[in-house]
């Protein structure tokens, strides 16, 4: 494995993500951040960046309803986030983990059904959440 650098472009990505694990980010988004914060940056070293902190399971990435680009967030569970689905709020946009048996009974039911093998940590369900339900 190759020894990982610490840049400050890196180092910025991480702790702005950190900071904001509730909510997610396109990688332009991103790099205008990294660009007020750190300057220099380019849109290469923003994506080699995201793809390496996806790679280490660090941070996921996934598509919100209605967009075309790839969206980005941290991952406080992180050695876990790939084997499981997640949920997406349509209103606020919140990602969060689902565990439990209904999503294996899930997975196997598409298995059953349409012989799907489901990967879980690339499956987001997308509905409204609690909180935003109750506003």
């Amino acid at each position: 494995m190759k020894a990982e650098y610490k840049t400050k472009a890196r180092t910025a990505l991480l702790d702005f993500l950190q900071k904001n694990s509730d909510k997610s980010f396109s990688a332009v988004e991103l790099l205008s951040h990294l660009q007020q914060e750190v300057g220099g940056i380019n849109v290469t070293t923003v994506y080699r960046n995201l793809d390496r902190l996806c790679e280490q399971g660090v941070i996921f990435k996934f598509r919100e309803p209605d967009h075309d680009a790839w969206f980005y967030q941290y991952s406080s569970e992180h050695e876990h986030c790939d084997s499981h689905m997640h949920g997406q709020c349509s209103e606020c946009g919140r990602v969060f983990h689902l565990e439990n048996e209904f999503v294996e009974a899930f997975e196997e039911l598409v298995k059953s059904s349409y012989g799907l093998d489901v990967d879980p940590g690339k499956t987001i369900i997308v509905g409204k959440c609690e909180k935003c339900k109750r506003k």
